[in-house]
């Protein structure tokens, strides 16, 4: 994964549940990825992280 990519970020939240983060990596430290996505910009703490992993790109809108 590099910035620039599309991303799915599964990551633990506070109370224990696992959510997941798609959209483009904006940024890649080593204790946080910053992820843009439907939701808007997600910083995501490394430590949080269960899986990730780079994504194709999303299908074409479907003609009506």
């Amino acid at each position: 994964m590099k910035v620039g990519d599309r991303v799915v970020v599964r990551y633990r939240l506070a109370d224990g549940r696992a959510t997941d983060a798609l959209g483009i990596l904006l940024e890649a430290t080593p204790t946080h990825l910053v992820v843009d996505g439907k939701r808007g910009v997600e910083r995501i703490a490394v430590d949080d992280v269960i899986a990730a992993k780079q994504v194709p790109p999303p299908p074409a809108p479907r003609p009506r």
